[in-house]
């Protein structure tokens, strides 16, 4: 479909009544989008907004290939979401605590015993916080290129002291959502990625959602590139498989949208469970903007919103859920941080409030 036919496509009267108004700034968007890939920003970039549940916005930026020239195709080719994978884990272990197979509260070595034991023992609670003590990537540990299963990677950080008493700081590390990936294999007697498959992803509708495989070559999987001063490159070559939970998932835009408007609307997990992940916890009186799995935070415009930024290696990710405004904002990038984010807070998603 032409750029023209699809434009008129976009913006037909079959749109609701009640979203009329964003007609002129999807239109604004749009153009500061393709301005985006234009001017070399980005290699290649998905958006889907849906408002109220229904579509009002999906298009694809760029190349998937640059070299192929492959389009993006946002209902198709398939991102590295990085840690906006951490939601859909997040979904995963509140289905285990709705079914009463983890108790948030419970110390993670009752899941794990095997694990080091530390100076101060830690919760399941505390992990998907990010506030048991656990450290971050050192060196080229953010890039690992090893086929590790999920409890083989624990030898990366297992004998490390923590860095904190559990509960007293806040440190954000995708190890602690490896722990946890762990300790749902241990429970459910059944890998991490097929206990989500079965248990999220499928009820959801979310068919192109999927492990990376590294030796398998997806035709609609984007390549991975790095921004340079010259342009794009390939990105290293990773194995992302152990931190599936934390950062290793590839989707769409228009699948990971789905995801968003589950957490509206309560259809996967009940609201009362939800909310236990929704609500930002706190380090003495100061909030740490980040509930279980999920960031709980405010936008430059003061518009409260959960969802999950991710930056990886070769993918770059957007997930935003405003319940206020029952809107869902999912916005991938083929590449490791192109430097936008700024862009996108100040001059791109305001627009969709106006």
């Amino acid at each position: 479909m032409g750029l023209i036919a699809y434009i008129r496509q976009l913006f037909s009267s079959d749109i609701r009544s009640d979203i009329t108004p964003y007609r002129e700034n999807i239109r604004t968007i749009d153009g500061l989008l393709q301005d985006l890939v234009a001017t070399g920003k980005v290699p290649g970039m998905a958006i889907t907004i849906l408002k109220k549940g229904e579509k009002t916005f999906q298009k694809g930026y760029g190349y998937a290939d640059i070299d192929k020239k492959v389009r993006i195709d946002p209902g198709k080719t398939l991102f590295r979401i990085a840690s906006a994978s951490k939601p859909i884990a997040a979904m995963a272990l509140a289905k285990m605590v709705w079914d009463k197979k983890i108790d948030l509260d419970t110390s993670f070595y009752e899941y794990v015993p095997y694990f080091p034991k530390k100076e101060f023992d830690f919760t399941i609670r505390q992990l998907a916080s990010h506030t048991a003590g656990i450290r971050g990537y050192r060196g080229k540990e953010y890039a690992l290129n090893r086929p590790y299963s999920i409890k083989e990677s624990l030898e990366v950080f297992k004998d490390d002291p923590l860095e904190f008493a559990p509960g007293t700081d806040y440190l954000y590390t995708s190890f602690d959502w490896v722990m946890i990936s762990l300790a749902m294999e241990e429970v459910s007697g059944m890998p991490f990625s097929e206990y989500v498959k079965k248990e999220v992803l499928t009820p959801l509708g979310m068919h192109s959602t999927f492990v990376e495989y590294p030796a398998a070559s997806g035709k609609n999987k984007a390549t991975p590139y790095t921004k340079r001063r010259s342009g794009f490159r390939l990105a290293i070559s990773v194995d992302n498989q152990y931190k599936l939970a934390g950062g290793g998932y590839l989707s769409t835009s228009e699948d990971l949208s789905k995801l968003g408007q589950a957490s509206l609307e309560n259809t996967l997990i009940p609201k009362d469970i939800m909310a236990q992940f929704l609500t930002p916890q706190s380090i003495g009186r100061k909030s740490t903007y980040y509930g279980l799995g999920w960031q709980v935070s405010e936008d430059l415009m003061g518009h409260p919103f959960i969802g999950h930024v991710g930056n990886g290696i070769g993918g770059y990710s957007n997930f935003l859920v405003y319940p206020k405004e029952e809107m869902v904002i999912a916005l991938l990038i083929n590449c490791t941080d192109p430097g936008i984010q700024l862009t996108l807070e100040e001059n791109i998603f305001p627009l969709l409030f106006s």
